[in-house]
């Protein structure tokens, strides 16, 4: 039982004189009892998962499949024209993304169709979004294709990029990717590349579906919007100098590892006498129509139904170009090469691989389930309607899990597309199963169109879809203004994401945005509080003007959890606040009574004389302090032992140590802490203003009974 004299001690206050001063009615705060056991918890949730009903059976399946939930319930006249012109806008998008990130990640364009195909199919029967676009994300296929070219190299295949290949060769190469494993002789570069792709995603989903079954979505948390930002910058960084070397039609290997930016770079610029003409021009004028065209989409979004489908304009006019200007025989173009129609036969992933890319698709499983399910409630509230997020984890995971039988690489959530898509009028997850059917055209028709297509309108493509992370350097001043530790964060996280790799800047950017929170706690704000005339307020003295002080009392709080970090901060700033450090009191105290005493011995002839300590020391300034702990969340043993050597050191030098607003955790760590010891008596108040009026009665009651 916690005794309030509003809040007294938990040990039985005794009724003398003093304690009968306070004007506060005395209090019992009975704690609340526990019905159930821990063991009897578990057993009864154990009972709960295991049973099996038909109703518990019904409610798993809609839950797993949230199509069957709302699909009967959609109504035709009201949302298929919105779904109908947001799914086609967005899967005319896609396309040509989808060709151009492609190379991004290592692959061949064909692999791009297949996983934006699939992932709009899968995300349409498990998601429960309505207006997010599962698709081909920038980072991730950086990610993806890092690792791909690692593997690739270890296989022992040439790195430098392949002659160009005739049509025949193009399509034996299909063939071996159907009939052949991975480690036959008969799989070529792309059929490696493909099946490593494809391994990681099987094994990036896996850990995704695993988050949700064990719930264990709280990781994201770790994931800050300034480190997701930092991250998404530093890597678009990465992003650019990858696809730099076809904007100049550069025959140099991609690097990869610690430090390929700066390596990449120095190639470049090792060949440059090398460039391309060709690809530099057509670089430069689809630079000239794209980035336009873009910024007008963007300024007059509002006004417009759909934006200008520029980069399939773009697409269509290179290739025709290229085809009837022949640039690749005469010039030397590097082009995308046969894309085949139709689809190929599933193939498991290679399971040999999965020791050597198991760590590499952890960190993209946690980015790509991060930024859908925080894309998915974001627009969720915009719009009025709830997502589950295990749900989302599950939905993503399958995403990759299935289409990575099907020669597809990772996918995730990407919010240039998702925006097209809302603005566009979408109103169910239809849209995306529309996208689908676009993305199934080309794959069943178009494809082989693009044969001619040069592999640098598809890296400005590429580019120029990274506005958006690159602009964020212009929010710096402003996230400045807002918070330094979060632009510091941005900052190192971006850093490190561009010069070092993706993945240890991402690993960077979460140990450092933890060691901000610790360093925060460790030496967290600790003003003295002043009282707002007419009121029961106290705030700070040094944040607030025309505050009150009471004579001989200090108030002050601690704005942190008090813990083994900051212990020794906590009492060294309370000790500099204050001006008394009780320790070094004490001995002056001592000192002084030494020096006394051997003076007086001298004159007194040798004899002793009993001193008082009281008279050898100056009177303090104050005789009470309240300790504000509205702040502090959490004690630990490191903290009450700080607390109990706190009050014992002010006790010694005659300065009462009292507690207010500490919160139910806190005053539980207290009691099992045994701060509360019989023949102490330590108290606790619900507020500092009754802290505050509990220390002047005391005051006055102790002067008026030394007058008597």
């Amino acid at each position: 039982t916690v005794e309030f004299n509003n809040v007294h001690s938990v040990s039985e206050m005794p009724e003398d004189d003093d304690a009968k001063h306070s004007s506060y009615p005395r209090m019992f705060l009975e704690p609340q009892e526990k019905k159930r056991s821990v063991k009897a918890l578990v057993v009864k949730r154990a009972k709960k998962t295991c049973s099996c009903t038909p109703a518990k059976v019904k409610d798993c399946v809609f839950s797993l499949l949230p199509v069957l939930q709302w699909l009967p319930k959609y109504k035709l006249k009201e949302y298929l024209l919105g779904d109908i012109m947001s799914g086609v806008i967005v899967g005319i998008l896609l396309v040509p993304q989808s060709i151009a990130y492609s190379l991004l990640a290592g692959q061949e364009p064909i692999y791009g169709l297949y996983t934006s195909f699939f992932a709009s199919i899968i995300y349409f029967i498990f998601g429960t979004s309505r207006h997010i676009s599962v698709g081909i994300f920038g980072v991730l296929c950086l990610m993806v294709g890092q690792v791909v070219d690692r593997e690739v190299q270890r296989a022992g295949y040439d790195l430098e990029p392949a002659a160009l290949r005739a049509h025949a060769d193009a399509v034996n190469t299909t063939i071996s990717v159907v009939n052949q494993t991975s480690h036959h002789p008969f799989c070529d570069k792309s059929c490696y590349a493909i099946t490593v792709g494809a391994t990681m995603t099987f094994i990036a989903g896996v850990y995704q579906v695993a988050m949700g079954f064990f719930q264990v979505g709280f990781v994201s948390v770790y994931l800050s919007d300034s480190l997701l930002s930092g991250f998404v910058t530093g890597a678009s960084f990465t992003i650019l100098t990858s696809q730099a070397k076809y904007l100049l039609g550069l025959d140099i290997p991609r690097s990869s590892g610690i430090g390929s930016f700066v390596t990449t770079w120095i190639s470049i610029f090792r060949n440059i006498h090398k460039t391309n003409f060709c690809d530099l021009i057509t670089s430069l004028l689809c630079f000239l129509v794209l980035i336009p065209t873009k910024e007008l989409n963007e300024h007059f979004k509002s006004r417009l139904k759909a934006p200008i489908p520029v980069e399939l304009a773009v697409i269509v006019v290179a290739t025709l170009a290229s085809h009837f200007g022949k640039l690749r025989e005469t010039y030397g173009s590097s082009v995308a090469g046969h894309i085949p129609t139709g689809f190929l036969p599933p193939r498991p992933p290679d399971w040999n691989l999965i020791p050597n890319v198991a760590l590499d698709a952890l960190p993209i499983a946690i980015i790509g389930f991060a930024i859908t399910v925080s894309l998915s409630e974001m627009f969720a509230k915009k719009h009025g309607y709830t997502v589950k997020a295990n749900q989302e984890m599950y939905a993503i995971g399958f995403c990759n899990i299935i289409p990575s039988f099907f020669h597809c690489f990772t996918t995730s959530a990407a919010l240039a597309k998702t925006l097209v898509k809302e603005s566009t009028g979408c109103r169910t997850q239809v849209s995306g199963l529309l996208t689908a059917l676009v993305i199934l055209l080309v794959l069943l028709v178009i494809a082989p169109l693009f044969y001619s297509l040069q592999k640098c309108v598809l890296a400005v493509i590429t580019i120029v879809n990274l506005r958006g992370a690159l602009r964020k350097f212009k929010d710096l001043p402003k996230m400045w203004h807002l918070s330094k530790v979060d632009t510091v964060i941005w900052l190192v996280t971006m850093a490190s994401s561009a010069l070092i790799s993706t993945e240890i800047g991402l690993l960077v950017g979460v140990c450092f945005s933890m060691l901000c929170v610790i360093f925060r706690t460790q030496r967290p704000e600790a003003p003295l509080l002043g009282w707002v005339a007419e009121s029961e307020t106290y705030e700070s003295l040094s944040a607030y003007k025309n505050l009150q002080t009471k004579p001989g009392i200090v108030v002050f709080r601690f704005e942190a959890p008090l813990y083994y970090i900051n212990k020794e901060c906590f009492k060294s700033t309370l000790y500099k606040q204050t001006g008394v450090n009780p320790v070094w009191v004490k001995a002056a105290k001592k000192k002084a009574a030494k020096r006394m005493l051997r003076e007086k011995e001298v004159n007194s002839g040798g004899k002793l004389t009993s001193i008082s300590v009281e008279l050898v020391s100056e009177p303090l300034g104050f005789h009470t302090i309240v300790i504000d702990c509205c702040a502090m969340q959490f004690l630990d043993t490191a903290g009450i032992r700080a607390l109990k050597e706190v009050c014992k050191d002010y006790r010694e030098i005659e300065v009462q140590v009292l507690l207010a607003q500490c919160n139910p955790s806190v005053r539980s760590s207290l009691i099992r802490g045994e701060f509360f010891k019989e023949g102490e008596d330590h108290l606790l108040f619900h507020s500092v203003h009754q802290a505050v009026d509990f220390a002047l009665g005391a005051q006055e009651h102790n002067r008026s009974c030394a007058s008597k």
